[in-house]
């Protein structure tokens, strides 16, 4: 995103002050506009989306740090989604070209049937009731936000499922500790998601 925005309006490190963490791609370009005063219908922003994932591309494509899956994330999909009583949705603040990139990278993407992305809303509280309307509309279930499970690793995720009434796994592998997510008022908190079976306990799904 940094990139891109240099590339349009010729700033570095535009978004130095501004934080990223479970916030919505649009939310976080707001801010960086408002930051440098660049009015929020600029023409040239019509570029931005397609100069950021070219960029995102290119990341994706080098060797580094942080280019692998957290513990447990495989098993824990692959055994949700082979359930018939779990629909797997994505939730996620990313444009929707942003994080299917980021997903295919890892080959996680083929686990997530829908779901909501930050292409359809600034606020991230309300992408919980997007996400389950999309469900309903491509032939899924008809499921209440009280039944719902919103995984994240951040405070905002948390205050996303409290917003809808539905209750959150948090896991303390991100930039949040799990005394942090705790205070955040998340229901469940993991180290990691490395034990499947005691993630679908506490998600009181039989394993």
């Amino acid at each position: 995103m940094t990139r891109a925005f240099q590339d349009l309006f010729s700033i570095s490190d535009a978004f130095h002050d501004i934080p990223f963490s479970g916030r919505t791609d649009a939310s976080i370009l707001f801010d960086a506009l408002a930051s440098h005063r660049i009015p929020s219908d600029a023409p040239a922003l019509g570029s931005f989306r397609g100069r950021y994932l070219d960029h995102l591309r290119a990341e994706l494509a080098r060797p580094g740090p942080g280019r692998s899956v957290m513990p447990g994330i495989r098993p824990l999909l692959a055994e949700l989604a082979s359930r018939h009583d779990v629909y797997l949705a994505l939730l996620t603040g990313n444009y929707e070209d942003g994080a299917r990139l980021k997903l295919e990278h890892f080959d996680l993407w083929r686990f997530f049937r829908c779901g909501a992305f930050g292409d359809e809303a600034y606020d991230r509280n309300i992408l919980l009731p997007l996400a389950l309307a999309t469900i309903e509309a491509q032939g899924g279930p008809a499921v209440a936000a009280s039944a719902a499970v919103v995984v994240g690793d951040t405070p905002l995720d948390v205050a996303c499922a409290a917003a809808s009434g539905a209750r959150c796994l948090a896991v303390a592998t991100g930039s949040h500790t799990a005394d942090a997510l705790r205070t955040a008022g998340a229901d469940i908190v993991f180290d990691d998601l490395s034990d499947t079976r005691r993630v679908l306990a506490a998600l009181s799904i039989g394993a």
